[in-house]
């Protein structure tokens, strides 16, 4: 499984792949088109390694430069694809908790087929509101974000009724080390873990636990994410995250999604490990 920021990485050294094929068509060296252009010496090179971003301005002076007008519409386009792949928190939560959530929920209600893997945390879906508001101030602490963690916790609990209700199905898989985590100290895990038990019941919620022995010799841990039907996949990240809709990359993280759910264990099995991570919390 590649890194996460292959996705976004490709894409913005494709997009230097074509401009410089733009510039060399044209007959011009890099320090020709730096010089006439305006810019640094070492702006060119680093465009076209895919070491710097250029801005739609840079884009428009490059195809001025080298006479390339007609090019400008497409590369632009390019260019605003591979910003929307990466979306940064900092961003994002420029609002607050609340609005984030709010957003995403016309998302969760017209996705059929929820796919999602976590080596970290029990994700939202099935979260309890302890964890929730756990999870959310350890975040509000590593990043400034305005304190609306109250009303973020009722919208994520709210946005829930997914799980329950409609014809929404709900694949998860976690690695058995997050119910070793114990977010929020022993009695609020504990709850979290009795409502994963009552979450597995559920017959929109097939959950399945890799345990801690397994032999991962043909799928390794990865990043999580969440597949949204075939449509979406989000991948989260320390400064934020990847939206990825290439159609590739989601059979991608389909494949392993599929690579990860084989190693789990379901039913009772994944009941006795949550159960043994109850125990192991007294």
């Amino acid at each position: 499984m590649s890194s996460p920021w292959s996705s976004a990485q490709q894409a913005l050294q494709s997009l230097g792949v074509r401009l410089r094929e733009i510039r060399t068509d044209a007959g011009l060296s890099g320090l020709v088109l730096a010089e006439r252009a305006g810019w640094h010496s070492s702006k060119v090179s680093k465009i076209e390694h895919a070491r710097q971003r250029p801005t739609p301005e840079d884009v428009r002076r490059w195809c001025e430069v080298c006479d390339a007008v007609e090019e400008v519409a497409d590369l632009v386009q390019t260019l605003r694809s591979v910003e929307e792949m990466f979306v940064s928190w900092r961003r994002l939560e420029c609002s607050g908790f609340d609005a984030i959530n709010r957003s995403v929920q016309p998302l969760w209600e017209r996705t059929r087929r929820f796919r999602i893997y976590q080596s970290q945390l029990v994700p939202g879906p099935l979260q309890t509101s302890s964890y929730i508001a756990t999870v959310l101030f350890g975040v509000r602490n590593l990043r400034t974000v305005p304190d609306d963690v109250a009303a973020t916790v009722q919208t994520r609990l709210d946005r829930q009724r997914v799980v329950r209700e409609g014809d929404h199905r709900f694949a998860v898989v976690l690695e058995e080390s997050v119910l070793r985590h114990p977010v929020g100290g022993t009695e609020a895990m504990a709850g979290q873990l009795g409502h994963l038990l009552e979450a597995a019941s559920l017959p929109s919620v097939a959950l399945g636990v890799i345990p801690l022995g397994a032999d991962r010799s043909a799928m390794l841990p990865v990043e999580g994410f969440w597949m949204f039907d075939d449509v979406q996949l989000d991948v989260e990240l320390v400064s934020g995250f990847l939206r990825i809709t290439q159609p590739g990359e989601i059979a991608m993280y389909g494949r392993t999604f599929s690579l990860l759910a084989e190693q789990a264990v379901y039913g009772a099995q994944a009941r006795a490990l949550i159960n043994a991570a109850i125990e192991a919390l007294t």
